[in-house]
């Protein structure tokens, strides 16, 4: 999966046809500009990427003026009358956390970028937009903001559920990071993708999607030094012969 949409093709086929365009950007906060390629409405989970601590939940809806006042209404707003509006205290912790998001994305894309070309070196079946044989590699460049990278989310494929807990339970024993479905977190954070986020999705229908049932989805962390990272993964998977 990790795959990318063409987010003006979509725009253009929206306006032909009257409706709004809607684009969650939570993986790709900075690298992307949404609403500047042609979205009407731009939602994040902040509790991933934008905050980075995943100490808080909440999320964001940008629009223009007219459609957040529409929904944020005393009277008829879907916001004001459903109550997602976020307490003072998570609010400042966010605002504090925004100001280095720049720096964060760019490191998380460093990382996912050197841990992908090994990945590559050792021949693993994996996922990265920012490598040349990815599929939408070209689309990707056309639309990405240069400075920011191509973010911080890897998959790689080790074909069986069982295959990928091991890994899964064995990086975390050894300090790689967390086996947990959040994303966006300083630690590296991985999950298998077809147990836990899509869970919900028929296997059958997994399957035309793309996704492999040992489908392992990596977060990649602020690591400092991300080549004594890559070795522990390449020692957990040696020692339990994934290679």
């Amino acid at each position: 999966l990790l795959r990318v949409a063409d987010i003006p093709a979509l725009s253009k086929i929206t306006k032909e046809h009257g409706v709004k365009l809607v684009v969650d950007n939570t993986f790709t906060p900075m690298i992307l500009s949404p609403y500047k390629l042609g979205a009407d409405i731009v939602v994040y989970s902040m509790t991933k990427f934008i905050n980075g601590k995943n100490d808080v939940v909440a999320g964001a809806i940008c629009a223009d003026t007219e459609f957040i006042n529409a929904i944020s209404d005393v009277n008829d707003g879907t916001a004001m009358l459903l109550g997602p509006v976020l307490d003072p205290l998570r609010s400042s912790n966010i605002l504090k956390n925004l100001h280095t998001l720049h720096i964060r994305m760019i490191q998380h894309s460093k990382n996912a970028m050197y841990l992908a070309e090994r990945f590559k070196a050792l021949g693993l079946k994996f996922n990265y937009p920012g490598m040349s044989e990815h599929p939408d590699y070209k689309l990707f460049n056309s639309m990405r903001n240069e400075d920011f990278g191509y973010g911080g989310m890897i998959a790689i494929d080790m074909e069986t559920p069982e295959r990928a807990a091991a890994l899964m339970e064995e990086m975390q024993r050894r300090g790689v990071g967390y086996h947990a479905v959040s994303l966006g977190y300083f630690k590296t954070l991985f999950s298998n993708s077809g147990k836990s986020t899509s869970s919900e999705v028929p296997e059958d229908v997994q399957k035309e999607m793309g996704m492999s049932p040992g489908l392992v989805r990596f977060s990649v962390g602020l690591d400092h030094d991300i080549e004594n990272t890559f070795q522990v993964i390449k020692s957990c998977l040696e020692d339990l012969k994934l290679l």
